[in-house]
């Protein structure tokens, strides 16, 4: 189940990449949940499901995701980065084989709650894919952005979804 939703999510991806706005709107349940996070000039998934992405958007910004991990229940996350101002991370709730619910998160660093208080235990995981916690359900996300020697590192962020 996990593998058939991060290809639903993947294909909407190369979709977007392709300028296939048809095959990505088929990805999606008509009424998405959407809430996004970061600076409002930084909704450029938002412009490009809406359609109002100009030409300087598409050609000036592209998700390319560097890892999507499915993490358990219905969510699948992506995470990219390009140059070392732009980092994003995107959490999708696939369910019946369409994205029902997304979250957004651009340039942030937000952090929920950490790994170890969330277990039980004393401190954070070293993975990135956490996965399920506790009997509730939900599930528990790391970014992996890279350190960028002598530069301004890329926020970090943990999902509790």
């Amino acid at each position: 189940m996990e593998t058939k939703a991060q290809g639903v999510v993947e294909s909407l991806y190369d979709a977007l990449l392709r300028g296939d706005t048809a095959a990505a709107e088929a990805t999606m349940a008509e009424d998405v949940e959407w809430w996004f996070h970061g600076p409002r000039r930084c909704q450029y998934m938002r412009r490009l499901l809406t359609g109002e992405a100009n030409e300087r958007d598409r050609d000036s910004f592209r998700f390319r995701p560097r890892r999507v991990t499915a993490v358990g229940g219905p969510w699948i996350v992506a995470e990219g980065w390009e140059g070392k101002h732009a980092y994003w991370v995107h959490a999708w709730a696939v369910e019946h084989g369409v994205i029902t619910l997304f979250r957004e998160y651009f340039n942030t660093s937000l952090t929920v709650i950490s790994h170890g208080q969330l277990r039980g235990g004393g401190g954070a995981s070293s993975t990135s894919a956490v996965g399920q916690m506790g009997a509730g359900g939900g599930a528990l996300w790391r970014s992996e952005a890279p350190a960028q020697e002598g530069r301004r590192t890329l926020p970090g962020l943990l999902l509790a979804i």
